[in-house]
């Protein structure tokens, strides 16, 4: 890829998130006058392995949450480095790399540097007169064609997300027998709404967690997947045949002193014993995907389950893999997991969220693009969805601005790739290693 017009200015300012905390907004210019704009979203549950995310920490402003730094660090440091310069975007990256110079990207913050790197891409789309999804398609090369994924839709939040909730973080509705993207959000919607409906006639509570799904005081981990099978059946589908369910368990928030806890149930588990109430569950619910099973680092937990469900149902490694591409490489030597979750503020750059994307494909994994739980309006990782064909994307439940923000920007690309746009379905969910 050559490189496009000269950076001749960067504008950077702090924003509010989802979860009304502030964040980081970046505006780029080309000299050809293009330009682009990308804000960053915000973990709650965040791994070790992640890119450090900076704040103004030692101010009371916004409770040390504020980005004012970061704003002075592009709109200085950054801006010095890049402008007056063309680039491709993955020597632009390397470059953000390099100027930063730690492992982590703490000297200039992850945050910072990803705001820089997606607002280019953008810019750099508009500069080559074609759709962002096309641009992440022609710089991505992953071998996989241009497709709709299949959503996963959180729609029962927990753990860090909500609480007052489940222990596990999240609990999925996945419509394995959608014909189209638009259908199976038709799917996830109506399911969302029955959910609602089934809530309401139990009298418990409707109010949601940070990702648009439901948090209801349950009597213990299971009911909720019991309340999205008769949602499922109120909405008049079919469990497991229409819609399957998934869960993300963010195992490392549940795990202390070598054991797994189970707060809401008063119950304290070793790997076995988990591995044993997964098995249990996946024998019992049309379970079809589960995320973070086991700790980040408790690779012999992930070894034991890889072997015993990994030709049953799909596996994804998030805070096991952090979207680095070296950690994905570990998992794929010790047959750890079989999908990977790629989050763009995990790594730091687009380039690096590729990278790990075609390391994924080569090993044969499955890889879902997600959002954070703390979430802008910016709409790049649905084109990046598309443009890199990995066939998956997790982004909420279908509630909330910054979540069906990024539910419509697919429906928009679906209408436009028309029929030769193939639609990814359930093919796309990894089942084996």
């Amino acid at each position: 890829m050559t490189a496009l017009p000269a950076i001749t200015r960067l504008q950077a300012r702090e924003i509010l998130d989802s979860r009304g905390n502030p964040t980081l907004e970046v505006d780029i210019w080309l000299a050809d006058n293009s330009s682009g704009r990308a804000s960053v979203p915000s973990g709650a549950s965040t791994g070790s392995h992640e890119t450090r995310e900076l704040r103004d920490e030692d101010t009371k402003r916004y409770e040390g949450k504020g980005e004012l730094k970061e704003v002075a660090v592009v709109r200085g440091e950054i801006a010095a480095a890049i402008s007056g310069k063309p680039w491709t975007q993955n020597v632009l990256d390397q470059a953000l790399i390099a100027l930063d110079g730690t492992p982590n990207q703490s000297r200039l913050g992850g945050n910072a540097i990803l705001a820089v790197s997606l607002a280019f891409a953008h810019a750099a789309a508009v500069a080559r007169q074609e759709p962002l999804y096309r641009y992440f398609a022609s710089i991505g090369e992953t071998g996989l064609p241009l497709r709709l994924p299949l959503p996963l839709f959180n729609v029962l939040n927990g753990g860090r997300h909500a609480t007052g909730s489940t222990d596990l973080q999240e609990f999925l509705l996945i419509p394995v027998g959608a014909p189209s993207f638009h259908e199976a959000l038709r799917y996830g919607a109506e399911t969302y709404h029955a959910l609602r409906k089934v809530l309401i006639a139990r009298g418990l509570p409707t109010g949601v967690g940070d990702e648009g799904g439901f948090a209801p005081p349950v009597a213990n981990n299971e009911a909720a997947l019991q309340l999205l099978t008769e949602a499922i059946e109120r909405a008049g589908f079919h469990p497991g045949q229409d819609i399957a369910l998934g869960m993300d368990v963010a195992a490392s928030e549940l795990w202390q002193n070598g054991s797994y806890h189970l707060e809401l149930e008063k119950r304290t588990l070793d790997r076995s014993e988990l591995l044993a109430l997964y098995r249990d569950w996946v024998g019992r619910y049309p379970i079809v995907s589960l995320e973070d099973i086991y700790a980040e680092d408790d690779w012999e937990g992930w070894q034991m389950a890889t072997r015993e469900l990994g030709r049953q149902v799909q596996l994804i490694g998030d805070d096991l893999f952090a979207t680095q591409e070296s950690r994905l490489a570990e998992g794929v030597s010790r047959g750890a997991a079989n999908a990977v979750l790629l989050k763009l503020n995990q790594v730091g750059t687009v380039s690096g969220a590729i990278q790990t994307a075609r390391a994924a494909e080569r090993a044969k994994y499955g890889a879902i693009i997600s959002h954070r739980s703390g979430e802008t309006e910016d709409t790049s990782i649905a084109d990046l969805a598309v443009g890199l064909g990995v066939g998956q994307i997790k982004t909420g439940a279908p509630c909330h601005g910054e979540r069906t923000a990024k539910y419509n920007q697919l429906l928009r690309i679906e209408e436009e790739l028309g029929p030769s746009a193939p639609y990814a379905g359930q093919q796309a969910l990894a089942r084996e290693v």
